[in-house]
């Protein structure tokens, strides 16, 4: 073991010898390790664990899908001033809780069922699956061991979705006809641009943004899709070196009770764009229409800096707060020996959510509609 192993495994065993000190009861600060940093959302994730108080390990095995100016492995560790080790045998030796895996699309299920395979709880960054054999997969793996799967969605968590439920729920829309969402962002082109190749994300915008409005339409409606009809091109970012998948996408989605909806995933925010993007969603029903917005809370203005640009600056809700807060909360109430429930959104709306997708890209494939019970 190097220097630099030996001293993070002492930080992690350190941080475990005093949380158990005075105690001994099974009162010890839960133990929450991040697979991989692959996802940018890896970051944000530590410094959350951190500051909701669990102890914290990571493990970068490899950067084969990075770019080599990416700062990953035990050097970001060392920036986000989180313990390190350069295995995952050497995590799971450290005898996690939780893990909060963030690796690439196509690699959630070896992951996920190497976590359940040492009785470990999963919240797995989205899509959970790049196919819905693979997701089924994983449901089955955590069912088996015992563990809960959460799939990261931290738009559910929104303020604004939380509303929209209630007024569903209450019948302010009547009959649910009609939905038109978007999920636009950046190309992700430069640091993790591991999105742009199949190998790793199982496809692109369709892949990538497709998702999260499946998943508030899942939750908002309770309704599931019966078929598929999607179009996809690579008109946008054709000039760019490595975009080796779809940039432009379009999806229509039939569901079960005859809601139809539509969502625009497509990368068509440009670089000098205020924001990375966002997610929208309009909800047409037979008595009213409900709008959604979960990032419109900001304020903005102008940067007369490096030539001048429009800047937002967002507040409110932190969303992976609560997503986290959702998922360590059922973790440590298992812990306690309560028969809690997988917490939404859970592997099976992971696999909803996946399903859409695969038959999104079926059908884009193969130019008709496609059934969701088509898929194997």
């Amino acid at each position: 073991m190097t220097q630099t192993q030996q001293q993070t495994t002492r930080q992690a065993d350190e941080q475990e010898s005093t949380s158990m000190q005075g105690d001994h009861t099974d009162q010890r600060r839960l133990k929450v390790a991040v697979m991989s940093f692959a996802h940018p959302h890896a970051a944000g994730y530590v410094h959350l664990l951190q500051q909701a108080g669990v102890d914290v390990l990571a493990c970068d095995p490899d950067r084969v899908s990075s770019a080599d100016h990416e700062v990953r492995g035990a050097d970001l560790a060392a920036q986000l001033g989180v313990a390190h080790v350069d295995t995952y045998e050497e995590l799971f030796a450290w005898a996690p809780d939780a893990v909060v895996i963030c690796s690439e699309n196509t690699r959630h299920r070896q992951d996920t069922e190497l976590a359940a395979a040492h009785g470990v709880h999963v919240l797995c960054e989205k899509p959970l699956a790049v196919t819905a054999a693979d997701a089924r997969a994983m449901i089955d793996a955590c069912e088996r061991a015992g563990v809960l799967l959460m799939t990261a969605y931290p738009v559910h968590f929104s303020p604004a979705v939380t509303a929209a439920k209630q007024a569903i729920a209450e019948g302010t829309l009547g009959q649910l006809i009609g939905a038109v969402g978007t999920n636009n962002g950046y190309c992700p082109v430069g640091a993790r641009r591991w999105f742009l190749n199949p190998e790793w994300s199982g496809g692109g915008a369709l892949v990538d943004h497709t998702v999260h409005v499946a998943e508030l339409l899942d939750w908002l409606t309770g309704d599931r899709p019966a078929s598929v009809h999607a179009v996809k091109n690579q008109i946008m970012h054709a000039d760019l070196d490595g975009v080796l998948c779809e940039t432009g996408g379009l999806v229509t989605i039939t569901y079960e009770q005859g809601l139809v909806a539509t969502i625009d995933c497509s990368w068509s925010v440009p670089k000098g764009a205020p924001t990375w993007g966002g997610v929208t969603l309009e909800l047409a029903g037979t008595n009213g229409v409900l709008e959604i917005n979960p990032f419109a809370q900001r304020v903005g203005g102008w940067d007369g800096n490096a030539g001048g640009r429009d800047f937002w600056l967002p507040y409110g809700a932190n969303l992976d707060d609560g997503l986290l807060r959702t998922f360590i909360d059922a973790v440590q109430a298992r812990r306690a020996g309560e028969a809690v429930e997988w917490p939404s959104p859970d592997g099976h709306v992971g696999l909803r959510t996946a399903q859409i997708v695969e038959a999104a890209q079926v059908s884009a494939r193969k130019h008709r509609v496609v059934q969701i019970s088509e898929l194997a």
